[in-house]
C-alpha cells in the first residue's frame, strides 16, 4: 500500500482542492491501493467536514506543531502497512504523475521541487527573487514537505519526522543522508503551492515569503526558498 500524509491546521480554504488533486494521482497507481490520510491539527473550521467528504481518513492531532502532525500522519500509515510515503501540505496540490514518478525515483528518498500557483497578492520582486533564486533542476537540493517522498525501511530507521514546529522535513532528510541514504533531488513532477502570507509553520515557505517582501525590491536575499 501506498499512503500519503497531509498534516493540517485550519485549511478550509485549500484542503479540497489539495485533496482532489491527491485522489487524481492516486487513480494512476495500477496494482496497489493507496491510502490518503489528512492529521487535521487542531482544526476549528471545515477542514475535517471536507476531508470526509473527499473519502479521504481523518486523523485528529491536536499538537498544534506541524512536525508532530505529519510524524502522526505517518505512523497511521505505517501501521496500516504503507510501504512507501508522499508527502504534501494542505495549501498544495500534486500533478497526476505524483505518486507514480515518486515511485519510479529509484531512491530511498524523493526530494521534489515545488512552484507557486498564484503570485497575486504578493509583490512582483518577490516573485521574481523565488525565480532567481531558486534551484528547479534535477540535482537542486531544496527540501519540501510539499512534495517530499520516504520508503517506509528508510523512515524507521531514522526515527522519522521530530514532533518540532518547523522544519521537520529538513530535519528528517538530513538523519537520512547521514545514513547514507539513497536521495532523489528530482526537478519533476513539480507541486504547486500557496503565496499565501499568513504562515501555519512558523519557520515555513510563507514566512520566507514575508521576508523578501519586507526586505524590497533591491535587497539581495542570502536564503534559499526552502
Amino acid at each position: 500500500m501506498i499512503g500519503v500524509c497531509i498534516p493540517a491546521h485550519n485549511e478550509e480554504e485549500r484542503i479540497g482542492a489539495c485533496l482532489a488533486s491527491v485522489r487524481r494521482a492516486a487513480v494512476q497507481v495500477r496494482g496497489e491501493s493507496v491510502c490518503i490520510v489528512v492529521a487535521a491539527d487542531a482544526c476549528s473550521d471545515a477542514t475535517e467536514a471536507i476531508v470526509r467528504s473527499h473519502g479521504c481518513d481523518l486523523l485528529r492531532v491536536h499538537a498544534r506543531c506541524v512536525g508532530a502532525a505529519r510524524a502522526a500522519g505517518a505512523q497511521y500509515l505505517l501501521a496500516r502497512g504503507a510501504r512507501w510515503l508522499c508527502c504534501t501540505d494542505a495549501d498544495s496540490a500534486v500533478p497526476p504523475d505524483w505518486i507514480t514518478r515518486q515511485l519510479l525515483c529509484g531512491g530511498d528518498v524523493f526530494c521534489g521541487t515545488i512552484g507557486v500557483a498564484d503570485w497575486r497578492g504578493q509583490p512582483a520582486h518577490v516573485a521574481a527573487a523565488f525565480a532567481r533564486l531558486y534551484q528547479y533542476r534535477d540535482g537542486h537540493r531544496h527540501v519540501h514537505g510539499a512534495n517530499l517522498g520516504i520508503c517506509a525501511r528508510a523512515y524507521r530507521r531514522s526515527g522519522g519526522f521530530a514532533p518540532v514546529p518547523a522544519h521537520e522535513d529538513v530535519q528528517l532528510v538530513q538523519a537520512l543522508a547521514a545514513q547514507d541514504a539513497r536521495i532523489a533531488w528530482v526537478r519533476d513532477p513539480r507541486v504547486l503551492t500557496s503565496a499565501r502570507s499568513v504562515a501555519r509553520a512558523p519557520e515555513g515557505f510563507a514566512r520566507w515569503l514575508n521576508e523578501c517582501r519586507a526586505r524590497g525590491a533591491g535587497a539581495a536575499m542570502a536564503a534559499r526558498p526552502g
